[in-house]
C-alpha cells in the first residue's frame, strides 16, 4: 500500500507537467518569442563572437591589398534582405575606406543602387569625409541584364557603363581613367541576396579570369549552401548571414572601429543633433566608442541567439510531450 502511494506521489507531478505542456495555450509561446526577441534589444545584449575561417579570410583579403587599390562593389540585394546583408555592406565599405582603397559602386538589382547610395550616405561620408566623389569613389548605378552585364564588363566596361550614375562620362571620372574593363580592379566585393549575385560573379568573372582579380561575397543564409563549393578557389572569402556579418565586424572594429576620424565624426554628429554627453548621435555608449551602425551585425545576433535557443527548447519539450503521451497511451 505504501509502495503504491510512493509511486503515485512521484508520478503525479510529472504527469501534471506533461498535461500542462500538452494543453498550454499557444499564445504563451508567442509571448515567450516576443520576449526572446525584445529583451536582448532592450538590454543591448551582444554575445561574444569568435571569427571563423571564412570571416578571417574575408578580412585578410581586404587588409592585405595595397592602399589605393581599386575595389568594385556590387550591391545585389533589396530591402527584403537588408536585415542580413546591410551590416556586412556597412563593414565592407568602412574597411575598404579605412585602408584607402578606391571604391566603385554598381548594382545588378534595381534597388541595389539605392542601397549603395544609402551606405555611402550613412557610412562613407560621415566617417570618411576625406573621400571625394569621382576621385576616391564613384557611383556606376544599376544596370539591367543579370549575368549578361558581368559577361560584358569583364572585357568592356564602357559598353555597359558609358557614364556614371550622374551622367559623367567614365573617361572623365578621375579614379576610372585608363580603366577599360573590370580586370583593372584588384578586388570585387559582392553583397548578394540571390539571382543575379554571388554565384554569377563566381561563374562569369573569377572562373573565366581567375588571375585577373579576387572575389569576396556577403550572402544570405538561405543561398550559402550553393556557394560553398566556390570557396576558396573562385571566392577568396565569404560572409554568411548575420553571423558572418557580426564576426567580420569584430575584426574590422578591433582595428578601425575607434580611429581619430571616427571619434571626430561622432563628436560632430553629436553636437549637430544636440545629443547628451552620455550617449552619442549613433546611440553608442562611450565605453565602446564604436558607432552603432558599425555594430549592427553584433546587435542583431542577440535576439537571434535567444530566439534560436527558445526554438530548440520548444522542440525538445514538444518531443518530450509527444513520447510521454504516446507511451502512456501504449500502456493503457
Amino acid at each position: 500500500m505504501s509502495t503504491q502511494h510512493t509511486q503515485s506521489s512521484t508520478t503525479v507531478p510529472h504527469g501534471a507537467f506533461i498535461r500542462f505542456l500538452a494543453t498550454m495555450d499557444r499564445r504563451w509561446i508567442f509571448l515567450a518569442m516576443m520576449l526572446a526577441v525584445g529583451m536582448p534589444i532592450l538590454l543591448k545584449l551582444r554575445p561574444p563572437e569568435s571569427p571563423g575561417p571564412l570571416s578571417n579570410a574575408t578580412f585578410a583579403a581586404i587588409e592585405h591589398l595595397p592602399a589605393g587599390s581599386r575595389v568594385l562593389l556590387s550591391f545585389d540585394y533589396d530591402p527584403a534582405s537588408e536585415g542580413e546583408l546591410q551590416p556586412m555592406a556597412n563593414a565592407f565599405v568602412h574597411h575598404c575606406a579605412s585602408k584607402g582603397h578606391k571604391l566603385a559602386f554598381m548594382a545588378l538589382w534595381p534597388l541595389g543602387a539605392q542601397k549603395a547610395n544609402e551606405t555611402v550616405n550613412t557610412v562613407l561620408k560621415p566617417f570618411h569625409p576625406e573621400y571625394k566623389l569621382g576621385v576616391d569613389y564613384c557611383m556606376l548605378g544599376y544596370k539591367a541584364g543579370n549575368e549578361g552585364v558581368i559577361k560584358v564588363i569583364v572585357t568592356d566596361l564602357l559598353q555597359q557603363y558609358s557614364t556614371d550614375a550622374s551622367g559623367t562620362p567614365l573617361g572623365e571620372v578621375p579614379m576610372l581613367k585608363g580603366v577599360s574593363n573590370i580586370q583593372a580592379f584588384d578586388l570585387i566585393l559582392n553583397v548578394s541576396a540571390g539571382y543575379p549575385g554571388a554565384k554569377e560573379w563566381a561563374q562569369y568573372a573569377t572562373s573565366a579570369y581567375p588571375d585577373a582579380f579576387s572575389l569576396l561575397v556577403g550572402t544570405t543564409g538561405v543561398q550559402s549552401n550553393q556557394l560553398y563549393p566556390y570557396y576558396p578557389t573562385q571566392m577568396k572569402g565569404m560572409l554568411v548571414a548575420i553571423k558572418g556579418a557580426a564576426e567580420y565586424e569584430v575584426l574590422v572594429n578591433a582595428k578601425y572601429g575607434n580611429t581619430p576620424a571616427i571619434v571626430a565624426a561622432q563628436r560632430m554628429m553629436s553636437s549637430r543633433e544636440g545629443e547628451s554627453a552620455s550617449e552619442n548621435a549613433s546611440g553608442d555608449t562611450p565605453e565602446s566608442g564604436v558607432p552603432a551602425i558599425l555594430q549592427e551585425g553584433q546587435r542583431r545576433m542577440g535576439p537571434q541567439l535567444i530566439a534560436h535557443l527558445l526554438m530548440v527548447t520548444l522542440i525538445v519539450l514538444g518531443n518530450v510531450v509527444y513520447f510521454a503521451t504516446r507511451s502512456k497511451g501504449a500502456t493503457r
